[in-house]
């Protein structure tokens, strides 16, 4: 059996479930490679791969596809690294600039908009000016890394995965381990099991990544993303697909 080809996101709320895979005998049985969300998911579109840790947004592009782990990069509650920053009130948001990394998370802006806050504003897809924009009512969706120490430089700051339990009640799932063709369920199995020893050994990472004088990285893995693919998030992530479908 040839290697099973996956994609998975490079942001630093994926490193424990990467130090999982690359610290465990599955290693040698994928071809593993790193993008942001959107190459991941359209990798996965393609047929390029085999499995994706893509954005959950993206299933809706997939002719066939499965969840094949027990795990997910999702949220109860605020989840510190997915905002709308802005400086103005949503309700005053005339324009809204769309991450260009992004495919769930503006998705998830689109749904809040239409159904939590009842707003309509311009959608900005590729802004030229995209985060920087000094027009006091335009705000932008930003995800992942690039996110860290910008919170408290914005006069509002709306953590997605906040508002979305708000608005449901329920935690959300921004990527899940996505396959577009059925996966040996011993892969499976043995898979789970190297992500699951990421998880466990978080500790031992915390040494590997570099400490941010602007963000608490330890509190970010261990507190805010939470990394099981409970039931909640499984009626989350189709309540999610569901709002979708009807935009």
């Amino acid at each position: 059996m040839s290697n099973i080809k996956i994609s998975a996101v490079s942001y630093t709320n994926t490193k424990p479930f990467i130090y999982g895979l690359q610290h465990s005998d599955v290693l040698d049985k994928i071809d593993l490679s790193l993008d942001i969300p959107a190459e991941c998911a359209q990798k996965l579109i393609d047929n390029k791969v085999d499995i994706g840790l893509i954005p959950v947004a993206a299933t809706l592009n997939l002719s066939y596809w499965e969840i094949v782990a027990d795990y997910c990069i999702g949220a109860v509650g605020e989840v510190n690294s997915v905002f709308i920053f802005s400086n103005c009130e949503i309700s005053k948001v005339k324009h809204l600039q769309l991450d260009p990394e992004s495919r769930s998370s503006n998705n998830l802006a689109r749904v809040l908009l239409k159904h939590y806050w009842k707003l309509a504003p311009e959608l900005i897809t590729n802004a030229s000016d995209y985060g920087n924009s000094t027009d006091e009512e335009t705000a932008y969706v930003q995800i992942g890394d690039r996110t860290f120490g910008k919170k408290d430089k914005y006069k509002f700051a709306y953590d997605l995965a906040g508002e979305w339990q708000k608005f449901t009640g329920l935690p959300f799932v921004f990527a899940a381990w996505i396959a577009n063709k059925p996966i040996p369920l011993e892969f499976v199995a043995e898979f789970n099991e190297a992500l699951k020893y990421g998880l466990q050994h978080r500790d031992e990472l915390f040494a590997e990544i570099p400490a941010r004088a602007d963000f608490d990285i330890h509190d970010y893995l261990m507190n805010k993303i939470d990394f099981d693919l409970t039931e909640d998030k499984r009626k989350a992530l189709h309540l999610f697909l569901d709002y979708l479908k009807a935009l």
